[in-house]
């Protein structure tokens, strides 16, 4: 069977990727939209979205409803409290969650802001150009938080429904709030050695380009090192090969699209980016035990 070349999904509008998803909702205003997530009115819903970029901000506070489980690119949290995530443009991205969830869900692009025209990734470091931002609270550390969300939402729904100006000023506020996480982030990572910052860095590039690079020497390239200083260097922190964190990152997404998907093994594999299904049937077996196939089934059967 011939390989078809998959590419990723690319949504450079809000309202593209908001057709995307399970909830009905669309935007008047092509830069900035403010979704209120709430749990969808069916059974057992689980939300699963494959590999894709978009080309503008993304972040959200949810609070958890249920026992949950919550996958954002190679970041597994079980049944959390509640959490922040920041996602900047143009990262690979993928998600899972199930009906679970509720909260505040943030999208906009640079142009909502041309008045001040700042760059949000140097400007508010929680947007990190390399990696999805997750953060985990408690109950008071959302109760604490909400309000100034809310602040947002409340502004953006009562104001005039293409421009938002009010709700826009007042979610330059709200970023400016959240700093406090980007400092404490900033603050823990001083003491890092090199080749902890450089592990970092490393699992941050895979999870951004697993889907096309798949050799240490093409992230060591990426990196500006060696191949052979990243491997020891990945070794010595970790005490694992710096192979391991690459197939990982595969198989992580493999068992996504097996368990929220009803696609089959080949076209599974095409996503992926694999040259054929024997090869990924190949690589899948080697690193779980068991084929794509069986896998799945055991899964679906609760075995």
């Amino acid at each position: 069977m011939e390989k078809t070349k998959t590419t990723l999904p690319y949504y450079t509008e809000i309202n593209d990727f908001l057709a995307s998803i399970p909830w009905p909702v669309s935007s008047s205003n092509p830069d900035f939209y403010c979704l209120r997530l709430k749990p969808l009115d069916q059974d057992n819903v689980s939300v699963y979205r494959p590999p894709f970029k978009r080309s503008f901000y993304f972040f959200a506070l949810l609070f958890n409803s249920g026992k949950i489980e919550v996958n954002y690119g190679d970041q597994t949290v079980q049944n959390p409290v509640s959490y922040l995530v920041f996602h900047s443009p143009n990262l690979v991205y993928s998600f899972a969650h199930n009906n679970a969830l509720e909260g505040y869900v943030i999208y906009f692009k640079p142009e909502a802001f041309s008045f001040f025209k700042p760059e949000f990734h140097r400007q508010f470091p929680l947007f990190d150009v390399l990696h999805t931002n997750l953060f985990k609270f408690d109950d008071a550390m959302f109760n604490k938080l909400a309000p100034h969300f809310e602040t947002v939402f409340t502004a953006y729904e009562s104001s005039d429904k293409d421009r938002h100006l009010e709700a826009r000023l007042k979610l330059l506020g709200l970023l400016c709030h959240l700093e406090a996480f980007a400092l404490e982030r900033k603050e823990a990572s001083v003491a890092a050695t090199t080749q902890q910052i450089l592990l970092r860095k490393f699992i941050q590039l895979i999870d951004n380009y697993y889907i096309d690079k798949r050799t240490v020497q093409e992230y060591a390239n990426l990196l500006s090192v060696t191949a052979n200083y990243l491997s020891q260097s990945i070794k010595q922190v970790s005490d694992r090969n710096a192979l391991t964190f690459i197939s990982e990152r595969l198989i992580a997404e493999a068992k996504s699209f097996l368990i929220y998907t009803h696609f089959e093994i080949a076209e599974i594999a095409y996503q992926l980016n694999f040259s054929d299904p024997a090869n990924f049937g190949r690589f899948f077996k080697k690193h779980v035990g068991q084929s794509p196939s069986e896998f799945r089934k055991r899964y679906r059967s609760g075995n």
